[in-house]
């Protein structure tokens, strides 16, 4: 198993199948090809996943990745928000995941960011490069608001950006994330829900643009590609 596939392996939400693969998963995280410290820590994070319950692995990554947008992995979200520019995009994405040869097999957005990497996984590296060198910024403020809230969903952000090798000013982003306004709180939550009412007819916003639900269908990061 690549380290990229991998890292969007463990950024998924865990189903119950993850645990039956504790051999295959350590042995992945233990790549010659990593600095000691990064491979310390991924081993880590692997190993205290699997040590937790299921149920509670869930509701953690949960808590972390579906409430708010902060940390949305659908990478678009950070862009686009809801406009129309990013269903344009999902459509430019899709495009280039099919002139690979990729057809998506899981009713999943394209930007998510697992769904990217299982297709990264088996792209040339020169190609890998680029595409990480493009979303590091997002991946970026992605590891910083992890710090931050003390989730250890930070060590793979924080790979990735190591395998993308770009400049993003990791430290730059952490105090900025310090300095935002959480939007995971209960009240936060309430709000939103009381500005996003369900409208009909003309004032209902764009298909395209409408935020889909972020916890993934059944099917495993890792079937959701199929050359």
């Amino acid at each position: 198993m690549s380290l990229l596939k991998l890292v969007g392996v463990l950024l998924d939400y865990p189903q119950d199948e993850l645990w039956q693969h504790r051999v295959e998963l350590l042995e992945a995280a233990a790549d010659p090809a990593l600095s000691s410290e990064c491979r310390a820590a991924l081993i880590a994070f692997v190993q205290g996943l699997l040590d937790t319950d299921p149920l509670t692995a869930q509701d953690s990554w949960l808590q972390t990745f579906d409430r708010g947008r902060s940390m949305s992995l659908l990478l678009f979200e950070h862009i686009h928000g809801e406009s129309r520019d990013r269903g344009q995009a999902m459509v430019d994405l899709i495009e280039a995941y099919r002139k690979q040869g990729f057809e998506l097999a899981a009713k999943e957005l394209p930007d998510y960011l697992p769904l990217l990497l299982e297709f990264l996984s088996q792209c040339p590296h020169d190609e890998v490069h680029d595409w990480l060198g493009h979303v590091s910024h997002i991946v970026g403020m992605l590891a910083a608001r992890a710090g931050e809230r003390n989730s250890p969903y930070r060590v793979l952000f924080e790979l990735l950006l190591e395998l993308a090798d770009g400049k993003v000013d990791l430290e730059a982003l952490r105090r900025r994330a310090s300095e935002e306004p959480r939007d995971d709180t209960p009240d936060v939550m309430d709000r939103l829900w009381e500005e996003e009412m369900v409208r009909f007819g003309a004032e209902a916003p764009d298909v395209n643009c409408a935020p889909a639900t972020r916890r993934p269908t059944p099917s495993a990061a890792t079937s959701q590609v199929q050359p």
